[in-house]
């Protein structure tokens, strides 16, 4: 099932179990880290990832390829309180000018992409959208985590919702191919880490996520 047929038609349950940030440390650090400006979050879903950014530093703009999600984001900001822009489109084709933001976030997106030209194409595009100097940061599957160690790259997963079982699929990354990746469309890589829930962080290989912190030159 394509994500955007998925999405719409899991966009209520979605909005309800997963209401929370499951990065919400990682990005009020990067909350403190970024002067502010325009935030894009790509991928945005309900818009939870927006809640750790000041509002009085950030302008935020959501994008996401389903619609519900993003009528599910709007019922989520305001009961929070803030107001980004949120628009439908396509990660590998975003609907901004050339270095329109400031800081790009992207919290498991891109293993949406199930082949790697699309995968640097959406890459590329972040690189375009953004500001020379700034920053992104992009998470991922991780490959060796538990559950996927032995599964093929592209792995299915079953959504069980109202008596029917929806699927999606991902792209699962190595840190290395995912550093090799973010090169390649232009970037300078500089933090590939597991999540801070990670209980053996010197071991980073077999995180759950790969977490990346980029910079287009």
């Amino acid at each position: 099932m394509e994500p955007k047929v998925f999405y719409d038609e899991v966009a209520e349950s979605w909005y309800n179990i997963r209401h929370w940030s499951l990065f919400q440390e990682e990005l009020e650090e990067l909350n403190e880290r970024w002067e502010g400006g325009k935030l894009l979050n790509i991928g945005c879903a309900h818009g939870s990832d927006f809640l750790p950014f000041d509002r009085e530093k950030f302008e935020l703009y959501g994008l996401d390829v389903s619609k519900e999600l993003l009528k599910k984001a709007e019922d989520y900001s305001s009961k929070f309180n803030f107001s980004p822009k949120l628009i439908a489109g396509d990660m590998r084709e975003l609907p901004f000018r050339q270095e329109s933001f400031d800081s790009v976030i992207s919290v498991a997106s891109l293993h949406h992409l199930l082949e790697r030209e699309q995968r640097i194409k959406a890459l590329e595009e972040i690189k375009r959208v953004l500001k020379p100097n700034k920053e992104a940061f992009i998470t991922v599957w991780n490959k060796r985590q538990k559950e996927f160690i032995r599964d093929n790259k592209i792995v299915q997963k079953t959504w069980d919702y109202k008596g029917k079982e929806l699927t999606r699929k991902y792209y699962l990354y190595t840190y290395g191919e995912l550093k090799k990746d973010l090169k390649q469309a232009g970037f300078e890589v500089l933090e590939l880490k597991p999540e801070k829930s990670y209980q053996i962080p010197f071991v980073k290989e077999f995180s759950r996520n790969i977490l990346s912190l980029i910079r287009k030159p």
